[in-house]
């Protein structure tokens, strides 16, 4: 059978883009997932089922079964690999990620714009993001209240004392009180906006596939990996695969790959379209020589402020974070490259009874950009990412600043019966701007936000891998919708945006263009 589209990855685009195509039940969609399916909401495991504490770090733990274990380097001066998760089941990273339901800012959709991107404005943009979310809150102009993504908050009688002296911290230091994170001039303290129901995760498997599997138009595999696209002439016509210690082709008239920043990328050079001098090194013969692929890989830089506290106030085992504060570095002129997240225990690398709490200091809008390429022509071995953190100085500068606010913050009489001790940074490494960079370059890691390494862009970008239209340049009947394809991240976790592109790629693709 040869399948009208193809969808490969079973992650946030991928269960969207199958879902709204199989809407015509003209078309015949077959939908391929590597990893595990779970079609019985009973039969989910709990580590992607819950989206709080301790099993959100078991959903995505190192080795794990729902876990690709992608590693990267962060900078020189670590000596470890820093951990890349990436989902291994149906439902993708959506289904072991934090649930932050935050859009990029309108500004992020207007340079894409700029850049040559003209059907990606934010104007554009807002009617896909009303499309796919059904927001408890807030209703408007800005907001969806009957797509399939349900939007949540957690409200400030809910709050535990650490996120409420936060809040108070925050205000008292002059920042606006902007709950909504969604309107368009918000900055400031503002609601942590969530896809979670009493607790469930609402992975895009929950949210949009399950509903529809029903239909006959539309297959779904699980447990079968892709290992390279099929090309005859410029023209893909299939996948090669493998499932069960079987390998076999199957056909279709339309290959869209939506398996993530790491694995889309990853699947194109080893078929053949990427930087036709890196191919070579492992005798891949070049269908394509597209040198921007794999490059321009962005991500938000982050380091974590970690605190003990006081007998009595860690009363939060699901480790809340209620709340996020966002604002422009002193030396930009660009709104919200910065925000502070906190979270009520520490749910990176907390084991049983921790009582330490961290605040998140993110940059959002990084100058650095780092690099995926290849380890080999086997597509069982992982790619290598090198994210170039903060080789940049003013990402340094404005990284510093938002850890020197951020421990001030700290010192508000709000945390006075909270705190018992900072315990990174610590005092010496606050002691000047070299100290701080070192404890930075040493600390420095992923806000597992990784976007931009397929990015769309005008034909006069010869960095661009796809069009605006998702489609990948040199190679007919072959697109890429996911997160890749994002010519520069966007100022908000990435999630959501990745929606917005899968929602408006079926709208491209169903009107033929």
């Amino acid at each position: 059978m040869i399948y009208d589209h193809i969808v490969v990855g079973g992650g946030t685009a991928g269960c969207i883009l199958a879902t709204r195509l199989s809407e015509d039940p003209g078309r015949s969609v077959l939908l391929l997932e590597a990893g595990p399916e779970y079609p019985d909401f009973e039969a989910l495991p709990d580590p992607l089922k819950y989206g709080w504490g301790m099993l959100n770090l078991e959903a995505r733990k190192a080795g794990g079964p729902f876990n690709w274990s992608f590693t990267g380097k962060a900078t020189p001066q670590q000596p470890e690999p820093m951990p890349v998760p990436r989902g291994k089941a149906m439902g993708g990273t959506s289904a072991i990620n934090g649930q932050t339901f935050i859009r990029g800012a309108p500004e992020d959709f207007d340079t894409w714009a700029a850049w040559g991107n003209d059907d990606w404005s934010y104007v554009d943009c807002l009617p896909y993001f009303r499309k796919l979310e059904s927001d408890e809150d807030y209703s408007g102009d800005f907001h969806g209240t009957e797509g399939p993504v349900p939007v949540r908050r957690h409200h400030r009688d809910t709050w535990p004392p650490a996120q409420e002296a936060f809040y108070q911290a925050c205000v008292a230091a002059g920042y606006p009180d902007f709950p909504d994170v969604h309107e368009p001039d918000s900055t400031g303290i503002s609601l942590r906006a969530e896809n979670n129901i009493d607790g469930v995760r609402m992975s895009m498997a929950l949210a949009y596939l399950d509903p529809n599997r029903h239909r006959l138009n539309l297959t779904v595999k699980a447990g079968v990996q892709v290992l390279k696209i099929v090309i005859k002439g410029q023209r893909a016509t299939g996948l090669e695969v493998e499932s069960g210690g079987d390998r076999f082709t199957v056909e279709g008239s339309e290959i869209i790959l939506c398996a993530g920043a790491v694995a889309s990328p990853y699947l194109l050079m080893l078929s053949g379209i990427g930087p036709a001098d890196h191919l070579a090194e492992f005798g891949i013969p070049v269908v394509a020589d597209s040198p921007g692929v794999g490059q321009n890989m962005r991500d938000h830089p982050n380091v974590t402020v970690r605190f003990s506290v006081k007998k009595g106030t860690y009363d939060d085992p699901n480790g809340m974070r209620a709340l996020r504060l966002r604002f422009s570095a002193t030396s930009t002129k660009t709104p919200n490259d910065m925000i502070l997240s906190p979270a009520s225990m520490n749910t990176v690398i907390a084991e049983g009874d921790d009582p330490s709490h961290t605040i998140n200091c993110g940059l959002y809008l990084a100058t650095g950009k780092g690099e995926l390429r290849l380890t080999s022509a086997d597509p069982h071995v992982q790619p290598s990412m090198d994210y170039h953190y903060l080789e940049d100085p003013w990402d340094r500068e404005r990284l510093r600043e938002a850890v020197r606010k951020c421990v001030g913050l700290l010192e508000d009489p709000a945390y006075a019966g909270i705190i018992e001790e900072r315990t990174a940074p610590r005092d010496a490494d606050l002691v000047s701007d070299q100290t701080l960079d070192d404890w930075l370059l040493r600390n420095v890691s992923s806000s597992f936000h990784i976007s931009g390494t397929c990015k769309m862009g005008p034909d006069s970008d010869q960095e661009a891998v796809v069009d605006q239209r998702l489609k990948v340049r040199g190679v007919e009947g072959l697109r890429v919708v996911d997160a890749s394809v994002m010519p520069d991240v966007v100022r908000a976790n990435t999630n959501v945006t990745t929606m917005m592109i899968a929602e408006r790629a079926a709208e491209f693709i169903k009107q033929g263009i």
